[in-house]
């Protein structure tokens, strides 16, 4: 078997989950195809069949890797710890395939290095994509994910955030996986590799998948807090046609660093129509209509209130808008 370095292959064979809908290389790796032919006639009032030896072809095995960022851009503080990026490997060819993984933490084109974990890759073993305690590391040539076609598993990549990175800045990291029995051009064969002595064949990857995310720095956060008031005709509370509901907004930043452009967007639920000059943000009457105030009724393509917060600090505060629907 081409996978014998293959130490902890239990382990990894538990972490074959169920691919999602198929999307593997066609016929499973090792299946043979048959084919006999027959020549029917007749001698004389006899009818004769003569058939064909069998031609028997075996399907080689196709790798195929297809890497995905579950997480492409992850909000950080500067100075965090163990902080993971998410990502997904999916053995798209048609036989089972162990993959080496690697992972880069210096890459062009950002603002800081993220720092690698020691150990930095983990399997999400408890599928909750956060680190935790039940999470195994991952050894490369120990326990290299052994995945079915169409399995996949998820792996967790851990950094920590340098202390100086400033707000807004942004950190590049990369996971690739590879084939064990190779990688190559597509069309790359390694003869006698592949599912029951077949040959392996390098499919569309190159059988080299990879997936990069982002560590954004947001030393600022931004929450949004909603809340409802409903006022019947009858001056209850219950929500009827006719009710008033006051729907209230409350943003509050926090952190240090500045929020630009912010831009609150609500839509009107269905089922209820926005109640005219009934926008309001900070106690302030805003018009329906875009025009030098800060908020706007949209009705289409879909009804929506718009308000725009600008520029925000935790010195801002929070900022409160209301408005009011009726139902129908």
């Amino acid at each position: 078997m081409r996978h014998s370095a293959l130490a902890g292959l239990g382990f990894a064979l538990l972490l074959c989950l169920p691919g999602e809908p198929a999307s593997a290389a066609g016929v499973p790796a090792g299946t043979d195809i048959e084919n006999t032919a027959q020549v029917n006639y007749t001698l004389g009032t006899s009818s004769v069949t003569a058939t064909s030896n069998t031609v028997t072809l075996r399907v080689a095995e196709v790798l195929d890797v297809v890497v995905t960022a579950q997480t492409p851009s992850v909000s950080v503080s500067a100075g965090a710890a163990n902080v993971p990026l998410v990502f997904r490997i999916t053995n798209t060819g048609n036989g089972s395939e162990a993959f080496r993984l690697t992972l880069q933490s210096a890459l062009g084109g950002d603002d800081f290095d993220p720092v690698a974990a020691v150990p930095a890759l983990y399997f999400d073993t408890d599928s909750s994509g956060t680190l935790s305690a039940a999470d195994t590391p991952y050894t490369p040539g120990s326990n290299d994910p052994l995945l079915a076609a169409d399995a996949f598993v998820t792996v967790l990549a851990v950094h920590g955030i340098p202390a100086g990175a400033a707000n807004a800045a942004r950190g590049f990291a990369r996971l690739d996986a590879q084939s064990r029995t190779g990688t190559g051009a597509p069309g790359t064969v390694f003869g006698g590799a592949g599912t029951g002595g077949t040959d392996a064949v390098a499919g569309s990857t190159g059988a080299d998948g990879e997936a990069q995310s982002e560590y954004l720095v947001a030393d600022l956060a931004l929450a949004a807090l909603k809340s409802a008031v409903v006022l019947d005709p009858f001056g209850g509370t219950r929500t009827v046609p006719g009710a008033r509901i006051t729907y209230q907004v409350v943003v509050t930043p926090t952190g240090s660093g500045t929020a630009i452009g912010a831009v609150l967007l609500d839509p009107i639920p269905p089922n209820t129509r926005f109640l005219s000059g009934s926008l309001r943000l900070n106690s302030s009457v805003l018009s329906d209509v875009a025009d030098a105030d800060a908020g706007t009724y949209q009705a289409t393509p879909s009804p929506t209130v718009r308000v725009a917060l600008g520029d925000l600090t935790q010195a801002s505060g929070p900022q409160t808008v209301v408005f009011v629907v009726t139902v129908d």
